[in-house]
């Protein structure tokens, strides 16, 4: 199975289109107001998330039809990231910007969780897959998941630190042998230009991608194409 890759912490609509060009599966948007890549948020869907999806296909085909937009592929999926933050808001996001993905960073209870789904699904966005991700310090943590098992449809184990993501740290992926759940999770926490051959040589039966943010930056929510599209291309290839 080709590895998912997941580019997180986009806000600026060019740099966005030309990640999204670049056939990545995820595009996160941070929606915590103490990060340094938080979207800044506005009343329409189009604007600082654009619909990148139906531009990108429309070039291709050399159609403006309005009536393509029904056929459109959604990829990259639009992931919205919240840190422990009121479902009233979590539910706000997912309608205005059209999001395909929850990924929740914070410490969420699985009651909130549920409760968060029902609401969303499927009355405001039908099918939402939730990403619970866990901060990783030692082996002990990895046991987090268990509170998760039948509530996210994918977890993500980042590096714990006290910024909540985005810290350009990596923890030591070996911890990852005591997880013996079955809910697919994606890699963070670090990942870089130079770890290529490291995420290539990662064995474990339910990591299904990986996610990237700070260490393909030439500053906070600005990510450098060139390495991305080097770095993808490498960890891809067969």
């Amino acid at each position: 199975m080709k590895m998912m890759i997941k580019v997180c912490g986009m806000r600026d609509p060019e740099n966005i289109r030309a990640v999204a060009a670049l056939g990545i599966d995820l595009m996160g948007f941070i929606f915590y107001p103490q990060s340094p890549r938080y979207v800044q948020m506005i009343s329409s869907r189009a604007g600082i998330i654009p619909d990148y999806s139906a531009e990108r296909l429309n070039e291709v085909r050399g159609s403006k039809t309005p009536g393509d937009r029904q056929e459109l592929p959604r990829k990259p999926y639009k992931v919205g990231v919240f840190v422990d933050d009121m479902p009233q808001n979590i539910v706000t996001r997912v309608y205005n910007y059209d999001l395909d993905y929850v990924q929740l960073h914070g410490s969420e209870r699985p009651v909130m969780i549920e409760n968060l789904r029902r609401t969303l699904d499927p009355d405001i966005r039908p099918g939402i897959k939730i990403i619970k991700a866990l901060s990783i310090k030692g082996k002990d943590d990895v046991d987090q998941w268990r509170h998760y098992q039948g509530v996210a449809d994918m977890l993500l184990f980042d590096t714990q630190c006290p910024g909540r993501g985005g810290s350009g740290e990596q923890f030591d992926w070996s911890v990852l042998d005591a997880y013996d759940g079955d809910i697919p999770f994606l890699l963070s926490g670090g990942i870089g230009p130079d770890d290529a051959d490291r995420v290539r040589a990662f064995r474990h039966p339910m990591c299904v991608g990986i996610d990237l943010n700070s260490r393909f930056e030439t500053e906070p929510g600005i990510k450098d194409v060139a390495q991305l599209a080097t770095f993808i291309d490498a960890v891809r290839r067969s």
